[in-house]
């Protein structure tokens, strides 16, 4: 236990690490159902990290290898990592780096350019269930006999004195059917709450679909003829400027993550090629996951499209996630290229870690997996997402593109340190004999 400890906290910790820390981006969004989730993550992985460091060693002290029944392992196993399905996978990676790392990256690279037909827009109300549901079959019979807008109609907020003015406003923009004061129940005169008037803008088209959106657009723009501090809101609204906050928080957040795993893994591994190989890959792996993403969500499950968070969500979860993959095998690699050199330390890490690794991908693929009975459309596409990016990262990118580049750039990968091989590795050079010493080696091997 204790060299189990002594070996695997500080990869342990550096896992957790990124993740928490990649949670905790999630902060500088604007949104607060984002900005939550960060926090009640990072706590969560600070927790399991605390058991799995603390009380599971504890634990398993109590009946020690007994644990492990009906497999006990004994003090005088052999362990042999040469063989079996990693060590063919280390060999091939040994004999053909080159080809290996061109053929995956170049594989990698064309799944990845399907991104482009990722239609992130965001669903509808009805485009959102994966079964049928009589919320979606009411609204159908609305717009059919009603103005399909009738169910959610636009907020537009404004000053007593120009109540009239904006009715006539907003009455004259194109996708509006019809635009009244708001009254109090019984009441023939409009609501005044302090000095401000409500004016309902019923939409002709459905209050969830591009259509209506395109439409606030516009009569945000027309009010502003009435007055600067005159507000559009109501449900059509909100969902346009969420889309645009969604936007806003993938082109600040997941820049600032990639920062983050950057400098943990730099610390980590005390290096900066490493470091910049490891998040390349990961994020190949990003773009290629959203790229088949695109063809399966659109060919063969059918679905609209995706929430306008899919992006960012998956980026998270992936990139967080399939980066501990990599830092597991980092962290062996450079143990064991103080024995025995980059190349074979790399093809040493990749046989040892394979099973453990990969079991751990598949589990956490699995439990991913889980979310597609739900029914509802973002929690099945960020499921499958998850689920085949790890199977991806631990399979595809940790296996095969990992260690091919870093046999193929050898000692360069620790750069601008070095890594100096224990006195143990180092081959002892044989001694010279003095005039007239006796060549006592030759000797025993006559006598031998």
């Amino acid at each position: 236990m204790k060299g189990a400890l002594r070996g695997a906290t500080p990869p342990i910790l550096a896992s957790g690490a990124t993740v928490v820390l990649g949670l905790l981006c999630l902060l500088l969004s604007d949104l607060n159902s984002n900005k939550s989730l960060g926090p009640v993550g990072a706590i969560g992985i600070v927790s399991a990290m605390f058991a799995m460091t603390v009380f599971l060693p504890a634990l398993l002290m109590v009946f020690g290898r007994y644990w492990f029944f009906p497999f006990v392992p004994r003090h005088d196993d052999v362990m042999t990592h040469d063989r079996g399905v990693w060590g063919a996978v280390a060999r091939l990676v040994g004999r053909r780096a080159r080809l290996v790392w061109i053929t995956t990256a170049l594989v990698l690279a064309g799944a990845a350019l399907f991104t482009t037909q990722l239609d992130a827009g965001g669903l509808t109300t009805a485009e959102q269930f994966t079964t049928d549901v009589d919320s979606v079959k009411g609204q159908e019979v609305l717009a059919r006999h009603f103005p399909a807008g009738s169910g959610v109609p636009v907020s537009v907020i404004g000053a007593e004195k120009d109540a009239s003015r904006l009715v006539d406003v907003a009455r004259g923009v194109p996708g509006v059917a019809d635009a009244q004061l708001f009254t109090d129940e019984g009441a023939q005169t409009p609501k005044v709450v302090d000095g401000k008037v409500q004016v309902q803008a019923v939409l002709t088209v459905a209050a969830d679909s591009p259509a209506a959106e395109d439409t606030v657009l516009r009569l945000r723009s027309a009010v502003d003829q009435v007055g600067e501090d005159v507000l559009v809101g109501g449900g059509t609204a909100v969902v346009y400027d969420i889309k645009q906050e969604s936007a806003r928080d993938t082109h600040v957040i997941i820049p600032a993550i990639l920062v983050v795993i950057f400098l943990v893994l730099a610390l980590l591994l005390r290096a900066v090629v490493a470091p910049l190989l490891l998040v390349a890959t990961v994020v190949l792996s990003f773009f290629a996951t959203l790229g088949v993403c695109a063809l399966v969500f659109d060919h063969i499950f059918g679905f609209a499209g995706a929430d306008p968070s899919f992006p960012l969500f998956a980026f998270v979860f992936l990139v967080a996630l399939g980066i501990d993959y990599n830092i597991f095998l980092m962290t062996r690699v450079r143990e064991e290229t103080r024995l025995h050199g980059t190349r074979q330390g790399t093809l040493k890490a990749l046989a040892v870690t394979g099973g453990v690794i990969t079991s751990a991908g598949v589990v956490l693929a699995a439990t991913f997996s889980a979310l597609g009975v739900l029914p509802l459309v973002p929690f099945a596409e960020l499921g499958f997402a998850v689920a085949f990016g790890v199977l991806l990262d631990t399979l595809i990118v940790r296996s095969l593109l990992v260690p091919a580049l870093v046999h193929e750039l050898d000692d360069l990968v620790w750069w601008p340190n070095s890594i100096q091989r224990t006195a143990a590795a180092q081959p002892t050079p044989p001694r010279q004999r003095s005039a007239g010493e006796p060549d006592t080696t030759a000797a025993i091997r006559r006598e031998g």
